[in-house]
């Protein structure tokens, strides 16, 4: 991200987006997001946002649920590698997630936009495989009966042989030389707990003796062979789970790519819904896409002050002049109207909604310079004028007339005069340029040229004289004392 987005705090915006995410792959894009500097990308992706609103008004929020991430198990079955019960249901969710998205979409379709349809319809679903997982495994840890007739099978002769293990057991409960009547297993076998002085009244196999040595626990001989049959068949029910998973786990070796494909779409499907929630909770517009080189926000508020404190201000530039002056006094709303320009720009071109009202108005720009705060290096040490200095000379070296241009209190941190003049020279240069240019300051000096000067205009915090406090509303065409 470059610097100017660190500045207008797009890195906030992104992380807000990602919490209407619910894929870990969807907040990822969330997280990600950078503005785009070519219109038909931005056109693009303000028309998937702007359906992805429509359908949730429509249709209610999307089907989406959490998934795990998939890519290590892709990695596994694409080196043909069988896996474990819990990969399968992840790969099965990615299915089942599928197959409803598409429901979603496809039920009584949206006519009039379909910007989205071609992700939907690339998901690829198979309801078949889907349900030989889900009818094979209830959780990680258990493969249901239903998974085969074998195991079936397996397990029906472990419950028979358990019952029976248990029955013969059950006459020596009530015997003077058990600790407790109870039948507990050691070792995968079938014992009894015998006090340690009738260890040879009880004709068997000792397992284990309790840590204070009172207690042993006993095999007895009546019950050897229904142990070892268990053991046989234990065995052999890990036998035919294995087989199962190897077999489950082929499902999916000849669908690998449309598997990742899949779990790559469901997450560009959950950052787009991220954005129409989020444009839902700020009352967001998409705004015009302007050919011309303009600006015009239209009660545009900064989307990360309180929607209840925040003061909609409205700002225009490039119409009639390129370069525009905000004066007024300190903690009046200069700096708070220069990030909202700037950031709400960004956010536009990354395909955000923004809050503002309809008819608002963005240029797709190739660049938005900020210099905004103090940006003082101390490793350097540099004064804070040096730092906003080379700032400049950066954004001077690197802008073009299809840039955008934030200065905040241009000049300062010198020679009052000084400052004023070289704050004159630079913004003379950027309009020559044709750039569009906005800057906060305190000096008359930018007030009385931008009055005089072609291509420039003024614009004010406005202060309430009777209450003696800024109301951060902007008001154009009027220089404001300081």
């Amino acid at each position: 991200m470059n610097n100017s987005l660190n500045i207008l705090e797009f890195n906030k915006i992104t992380s807000i987006l990602s919490k209407y995410a619910i894929t870990e792959i969807g907040k990822r894009n969330c997280e990600n997001l950078i503005p785009f500097y070519d219109e038909k990308e931005v056109l693009k992706a303000q028309s998937e946002t702007t359906e992805a609103l429509v359908l949730l008004f429509r249709k209610g929020d999307s089907p989406i649920f959490e998934i795990d991430d998939i890519t290590p198990y892709i990695l596994l079955l694409e080196k043909n590698t069988f896996l474990s019960a819990k990969s399968l249901l992840s790969l099965a969710n990615v299915l089942k997630l599928s197959r409803l998205l598409k429901e979603y979409y496809f039920e009584n379709p949206l006519n009039e936009t379909d910007c989205l349809s071609s992700y939907f319809n690339n998901l690829y679903t198979n309801e078949r495989i889907e349900k030989s997982i889900f009818n094979a495994i209830e959780d990680e840890n258990t493969i249901l009966d239903s998974a085969s007739t074998t195991l079936a099978n397996i397990r029906r002769e472990i419950r028979k042989t358990n019952n029976d293990a248990k029955n013969k057991l059950q006459s020596l409960l009530s015997s003077k030389y058990l600790q407790e009547p109870i039948i507990t297993i050691k070792n995968n076998r079938y014992v009894v707990p015998v006090k340690s002085e009738y260890r040879n009244e009880i004709n068997g196999f000792v397992h284990d003796i309790s840590t204070s040595g009172s207690t042993v626990f006993i095999e007895p001989m009546s019950v050897f062979e229904l142990n070892n049959k268990l053991s046989s068949l234990k065995n052999d029910e890990l036998i035919e789970i294995k087989k199962i998973l190897q077999k489950l786990s082929s499902l999916f070796f000849d669908i690998t790519n449309e598997i990742k494909n899949t779990y790559n779409l469901i997450g560009l499907i959950d950052f787009i819904f991220a954005k129409g929630k989020y444009s839902r909770e700020i009352n967001g517009i998409s705004p015009i896409i302007s050919k011309e080189k303009e600006i015009n926000l239209i009660d545009a508020k900064h989307p990360l002050i309180d929607k209840e404190k925040v003061v909609p201000i409205s700002i225009v530039i490039g119409s009639s002049y390129n370069s525009l002056v905000i004066t007024g006094p300190n903690t009046g709303g200069k700096t708070v109207a220069l990030k909202t320009c700037g950031l709400l720009c960004e956010m536009a071109m990354a395909g955000l909604h923004i809050p503002a009202k309809e008819s608002s108005k963005i240029y797709v720009f190739d660049n938005v310079f900020a210099d905004i705060g103090d940006e003082q290096s101390i490793q350097e040490s540099l004064s804070t004028f040096s730092s906003h200095m080379l700032n400049i000379v950066e954004i001077l070296n690197k802008a073009t007339k299809n840039s955008l241009i934030l200065l905040d209190e241009l000049g300062s941190g010198t020679d009052p005069t000084e400052g004023a003049a070289l704050a004159i020279s630079i913004l003379e240069y950027f309009s020559k340029n044709d750039i569009l240019t906005i800057s906060t300051t305190h000096y008359s000096e930018l007030k009385n040229y931008a009055l005089v000067t072609d291509n420039f205009e003024n614009a004010s915090c406005e202060f309430d004289i009777n209450t003696l406090s800024p109301t951060y509303r902007l008001v154009l065409g009027v220089p404001r004392k300081k």
